[in-house]
């Protein structure tokens, strides 16, 4: 579990979907398969969701209803991509799909946090060298010719870092007690909509995820309304979703996806030449997958991007940062020098 939220954490969820699509392909049924991954070395509180959802199961439900009240602790996009896949009987592929879905997405977070440890360290060393240069300016001039006393400047320096710790720990308590009560993920999902390089990122991520469960939810024979109401739903993002299902009521009157699809916003112009190809030659579910790829392939090339991009801004910061302390430090040095002589 996340320090920032009460949900399972991704390596987790890596964990839960290899092995339950790995139970459900070799023919284990789904209790027994999460029996099975109960004792598979997961933590303590995952292990107390699965049983409360085997009870679910053993009453009746159907494993997505039975993950459905887990809905503190499981990501909605799981849940929804197992509704998904249970209505169009293609729960295998969906498993599947959800195990590979997370294994990118923590490879992808490792990369970021990789990534970013070089202009981290980088940034932690200007703020301690920088405050200790510029508090030591002024405890220089204030001894007045007198004999500097470093161990007593050490003391105060060491004071200072104190309370600047203490006031970043109150921001990271914070932090996590908005991470907890949910209100961090409702700002984490505005700036993930409306700000670059987040939102292009979680768009694409977000069409890769509708393109790929339209290809498996079509190869299941379901109907094409609710494939369309299923897959929007999978994208987690409400505006995405309600733009999606402007297609559905032109597809119930008999228009083709094309002309469906024209009314909706938010898809790529190779998402509609793919849409137009698919159903021209008959091979709908193809299309769809590999415009499904394509979009995967161009959200991983925006986050490394979007990382890139981070680095220099870092660096940038750092280099400003200590131009302003050796100004600072050497412009007031000078300065006290000519008011002593």
């Amino acid at each position: 579990m996340g320090l920032l939220s009460s949900q399972v954490g991704t390596k987790e969820m890596v964990l839960l979907c290899r092995q339950l699509a790995t139970a459900y392909e070799a023919g284990i049924p789904i209790l027994q398969g999460l029996n099975l991954v109960r004792r598979g070395g997961i933590s303590r509180k995952l292990s107390q969701i699965l049983e409360r959802a085997s009870a679910r199961i053993r009453q009746g439900a159907t494993l997505a209803d039975a993950l459905r009240p887990e809905s503190k602790y499981l990501p909605a996009f799981f849940v929804e991509v197992i509704a998904a896949g249970e209505q169009g009987g293609t729960l295998d592929d969906m498993l599947r799909d959800l195990a590979d879905f997370y294994e990118d997405l923590l490879k992808l977070k490792q990369g970021v946090a990789v990534s970013m440890v070089y202009p981290g360290l980088q940034l932690a060393a200007a703020w301690f060298l920088g405050s200790f240069s510029l508090r030591l300016l002024p405890y220089i001039q204030g001894t007045g010719g007198r004999t500097f006393q470093f161990e007593a400047y050490v003391r105060d320096y060491l004071a200072f870092q104190g309370r600047a710790g203490l006031v970043a720990l109150l921001v990271a308590v914070g932090v996590v007690l908005l991470g907890r009560t949910g209100l961090l993920d409702v700002i984490t999902g505005g700036i993930k909509m409306f700000f670059w390089p987040f939102n292009m990122i979680s768009r694409r991520f977000a069409l890769s995820r509708f393109f790929r469960s339209m290809s498996l939810l079509v190869g299941a024979g379901m109907r094409m309304d609710r494939c369309i109401q299923h897959a929007a739903r999978v994208t987690m993002n409400p505006l995405m979703e309600r733009d999606l299902l402007r297609a559905v009521p032109l597809v119930l009157q008999g228009h083709t996806l094309v002309e469906a699809f024209s009314q909706v916003n938010c898809l790529s112009p190779v998402g509609r030449d793919m849409l137009a190809v698919g159903e021209k030659t008959g091979k709908l579910e193809t299309s769809l997958r590999k415009v499904a790829e394509y979009h995967l392939a161009e959200a991983k090339a925006a986050v490394s991007i979007a990382t890139k991009v981070m680095n220099v801004l870092i660096l940038l910061a750092v280099g400003a940062v200590v131009g302003f302390i050796v100004i600072s430090f050497y412009g007031g040095l000078y300065s006290g020098l000519d008011t002593l002589t």
